[in-house]
């Protein structure tokens, strides 16, 4: 196990519930079960607060995490093109990734393709709330 992983998911601070949220989103992985609720709260195009709950593997913990501190006080489109980025970055086009969201760079590298249905279910769920 990645120690870094460990540490990055270790971050909990937005692991929470959001009773006021406007926004919310559920999604589970098939092949493995994990599972993510997002809750956001949307002012104008700002996402303005992130809460999450999952059961879920260490992966897709850090990714909420890390996907969490991103998107406080981001717009939407931001945060939607940061969700399609990480999408094409499994599909192989790595470059342009690594440059624009070097904080994912713990977490999105070619040894954890293995792991990505893991990495990108909070995206994809985060995906489902803001595209609308």
């Amino acid at each position: 196990m990645d120690l870094e992983i460990l540490n990055i998911a270790s971050d909990t601070n937005n692991n929470k519930d959001i009773i006021n949220h406007t926004h919310y989103s559920k999604l589970k992985n098939p092949l493995c079960g994990d599972e993510i609720k997002i809750k956001l709260v949307i002012k104008g195009d700002k996402i303005t607060d992130f809460g999450y709950q999952e059961k879920s593997c260490i992966y897709c913990q850090a990714s909420a995490s890390l996907l969490s501190k991103i998107s406080i006080n981001k717009k939407k489109g931001k945060i939607n093109e940061l969700c399609d980025d990480a999408k094409l970055y499994f599909d192989g086009n790595l470059n342009n990734f690594e440059e624009k969201w070097k904080i994912l760079k713990k977490l999105f590298k070619k040894k954890n393709f293995s792991r990505k249905e893991c990495i990108l279910l909070p995206f994809k769920t985060l995906k489902k709330i803001i595209a609308n």
